[in-house]
């Protein structure tokens, strides 16, 4: 009698073990949405060391040099405009500007010869083969002069401040300070799916670094359009992984697991051109979603078995961990939903069918509410109301972030672990430009 109660209870034990997994996995959005909004909260009001309205000019005799470092491949539509612009309109006097360009077939090339006649500070490096954005960085680095890296993507146009509050950060916190990344905005917002983006930018980025420099005093990636790296750390991790298909969240990681400090400067803005149409936009994200997922693998057993060596990267970890298990039970319960829903339909049982509905839309509508509260939060401390204009896109946006994100990750999973599996690939494609893509 007594084995069959405590099999009775374990099994009890048990389910409501799995209720509660269910039921945190189902909300998981909802929760997320407010712990972040809570961490950028903390950040906002609570955080004493933030530079984000205290900087000063530095004298040029205090100005570190720095590399700004300008990856191109194929980006004959931009590279004059983005050279041009760090050569005339930075408040900086102590800089170079170095050009890599990887293997370019178009006119990048040519271009970037006749802006070098007119701009001594610019050099370039000329690589054959299209060889990724990471090694064209690994080749910058070896001729790089600056003790400081800006990497710039050929797209973004930094501030004309950004060089000055760079050193701020670099100057004003501790020596660990390995990299700090600016907040990115969006500078092409003619079409929905740009103003859509200037508020993930404002909110579901944005907020969510603060709320990783206030809670952990790190970041989990840095922003690859716009980052400044200490030189010497770069050296001490043996450069970007050439493997990983996001070079910005792989390094972070590395930095993070030698004691480095990654850190966030939201009152430094560069101005970056996002996917413009829905092709575009998934094959970002998909690079986006099998970037975080090679490095999550990646980490795993070295977190695990080694978690005291290794706790800074523990929260990483287990943000890492929930994000991917709820990606695949978001994907499996949806498609698990319409096949009930379709039977119900079938059988002609409306009453069943109009419950699975109804029990849907309640969990969505909570987590529209919880979204939309994280952005309109997002984008009052982000730019103090600038944004406003678009947070009718919020609903919409929404809902197809929260679709797109799960789907990307389950997509990409297999190519996540044939990369850590050694099969990896940080080659490139530049998207297809188009002129009326850049219009603003």
């Amino acid at each position: 009698m007594n084995n069959l109660l405590n099999w009775q209870t374990m099994i009890d034990f048990l389910h409501s073990t799995f209720d509660l997994t269910m039921f945190t996995l189902s909300i998981y959005p909802i929760l997320g949405s407010f712990f972040w909004l809570a961490g950028s909260i903390c950040y906002r009001f609570l955080k004493k060391d933030r530079l984000d309205d205290n900087w000063t000019n530095l004298p040029v005799s205090q100005q570190p040099f720095i590399t700004i470092m300008i990856p191109v491949h194929n980006e004959e539509l931009v590279i004059e405009k983005i050279i041009t612009y760090l050569c005339e309109k930075i408040n900086y006097q102590n800089y170079e500007i170095l050009a890599i360009n990887d293997g370019s077939t178009d006119d990048s090339e040519a271009i970037l010869e006749r802006l070098q006649k007119k701009f001594p500070i610019l050099r370039i490096i000329n690589i054959e083969k299209n060889s990724g954005k990471a090694h064209a960085f690994n080749v910058g680095i070896n001729f790089a002069k600056g003790e400081y890296v800006l990497s710039n993507d050929a797209d973004t146009i930094p501030e004309p401040d950004a060089l000055m509050k760079y050193m701020n950060f670099f100057n004003h916190n501790n020596p660990n300070v390995s990299a700090v990344t600016a907040n990115s905005d969006v500078r092409n917002r003619s079409s929905l799916l740009g103003k859509s983006q200037t508020l993930e930018f404002s909110s579901i980025i944005g907020i969510i670094k603060r709320s990783q420099a206030a809670i952990y005093d790190s970041l989990y990636a840095y922003s690859g359009a716009n980052t400044m790296y200490k030189k010497e750390f770069l050296i001490a991790i043996g450069g970007f992984r050439q493997d990983r298909i996001t070079e910005d969240i792989s390094i972070a990681w590395d930095h993070n697991a030698i004691g480095g400090m990654p850190t966030f400067a939201p009152n430094i803005i560069a101005h970056l051109i996002v996917p413009n149409n829905l092709k575009d936009f998934y094959k970002q994200r998909k690079r986006w979603a099998q970037g975080g997922t090679e490095v999550w693998l990646a980490n795993f057993s070295k977190i695990v078995l080694h978690p005291i060596k290794r706790y800074t990267l523990l929260p990483l970890l287990a943000d890492a961990t929930f994000s991917n298990i709820w990606a695949f039970f978001f994907v499996i319960t949806t498609v698990i939903f319409w096949i009930n829903f379709v039977i119900a339909l079938m059988h002609g049982n409306q009453t069943l069918a109009n419950g699975y509905l109804y029990q849907s839309l309640v969990l969505i509508a909570f987590e529209l509410i919880a979204g939309i509260i994280q952005l309109l939060a997002a984008v009052i401390i982000d730019d103090r109301l600038q944004k406003i204009r678009y947070f009718g896109f919020a609903p919409l946006y929404i809902l197809f972030y929260w679709i797109v994100g799960p789907i990307t990750v389950v997509h990409t999973f297999p190519d996540a672990v044939k990369s850590v599996f050694g099969h990896g690939s940080g080659v490139w494609v530049s998207p297809t430009r188009k002129a009326s893509d850049l219009q603003g």
